[in-house]
């Protein structure tokens, strides 16, 4: 990586793309499994609940890759105030999740080495960035949200959904 380039390589982002969506999915079709009161109950973490938690993650990959990186970033403040864009039932959050996913795909299957070098900057952080830095920041962003999540599985006493780098990224897995 030269100094100041992105610390990751398109491969390597790639890779993060599949484990990220692949352990997102785990845990939305888990919490769908769960009665509504459960996925929606206030669990006093950063975002309260388990479902509020999962938007929330959605946010951040949507704010980050595909409005931040591509120089979106006027259009941040009238995005939340599209209501769509703050389900309160599966059926949004589904409706939600879709189109988010897609354009996250085609945003790192068009993934090149300068791209990943180019700066970026988000209004509410100092300095600014890389693109590969923003795919880092979404990806350990998600890791930690999926961390309060497993933590409410604990607290139910119940196994939660698998998120381990290997079981999901492994060549061939069903």
């Amino acid at each position: 990586m030269p100094a100041g380039g992105s610390p990751v390589t398109v491969e390597t982002a790639q890779r993060l793309a599949e484990y990220n969506e692949s352990a997102f999915q785990r845990y939305a079709r888990a919490a769908h499994r769960l009665p509504w009161r459960i996925a929606s109950a206030n669990r006093e973490t950063g975002h309260l609940s388990i479902f509020r938690t999962l938007v929330h993650i959605l946010n951040v990959h949507e704010v980050w890759l595909l409005y931040i990186v591509p120089g979106r970033t006027r259009e941040l403040d009238q995005l939340f105030k599209e209501t769509y864009r703050r389900p309160t039932t599966w059926a949004g959050f589904d409706a939600y999740s879709k189109p988010v996913w897609k354009g996250l795909a085609e945003f790192y299957a068009t993934l090149t080495p300068a791209r990943l070098n180019r700066r970026v900057q988000a209004p509410w952080m100092p300095g600014t960035y890389t693109v590969g830095d923003a795919v880092l920041q979404t990806t350990f962003e998600q890791a930690h949200h999926l961390g309060e999540i497993i933590g409410i599985y604990w607290q139910r006493d119940t196994e939660p959904p698998q998120m381990m780098w290997i079981p999901l990224t492994r060549r061939g897995r069903r």
